[in-house]
């Protein structure tokens, strides 16, 4: 998946200009926490969080501290048609909340760890509702793409696969499955010499 598909297009952004009041109050009513600093053109200046914006707030009434001042100037970015696993790994390792997507020095998006988060979900099919099936199947690409075939042809609806850790030698794959009657599954897994680890959860 790229980050186009998943960014905020035409995120809110703030000028150089913009008063740290002004900031925190867009980020309050739109509830952001991110925002990008953009001059003409929305070619990206810095970044800013709504936590470095609110450790600014009270030294910037009794000073001149400016936005500027509390913004990253050389933020972490990213490019439209990066992966979004190259995305996650960015936020992961930097600990950062956010990012602009930027292209040919403009910002075109964000991207937030929430916005990764749903994607990940989504894509594991966690919040479907549905059942799980554990079996051993060990190395061999050919006995994996048996077992599927069997879950299949015994009607089951393949939504996510995963790599599970077994007590026995060989490896296992967890298979979650839309809501369906598992025990023709297993009962055809088990004939065909699968392992059926437990229960569906």
């Amino acid at each position: 998946m790229k980050i186009k598909s998943l960014m905020i297009h035409d995120p809110i952004t703030v000028t150089t200009n913009t008063t740290i009041e002004d900031a925190i109050q867009l980020m309050k009513t739109n509830g952001i926490r991110h925002l990008p600093v953009v001059g003409k053109g929305k070619v990206l200046k810095g970044f800013v969080t709504l936590a470095d914006l609110k450790q600014g707030l009270i030294p910037a009434m009794v000073s001149d501290l400016k936005l500027t001042d509390l913004m990253i100037t050389d933020p972490i970015t990213i490019g439209p048609d990066d992966d979004i696993e190259t995305a996650a790994r960015i936020i992961y390792e930097h600990k950062i909340g956010g990012m602009p997507v930027v292209q040919k020095k403009t910002v075109v998006g964000i991207i937030t760890e929430s916005d990764i988060l749903r994607a990940f979900i989504d894509m594991m099919g966690i919040l479907a509702s549905g059942t799980r099936i554990e079996v051993a199947i060990g190395d061999s690409p050919e006995r994996i793409n048996q077992a599927i075939g069997i879950i299949q042809q015994a009607g089951g609806e393949i939504i996510q696969i995963g790599m599970t850790i077994c007590e026995t030698c060989k490896k296992a794959y967890s298979f979650r499955l839309k809501s369906h009657n598992t025990e023709p599954i297993e009962k055809a897994l088990t004939a065909a010499g699968f392992e059926v680890l437990h229960d569906p959860a």
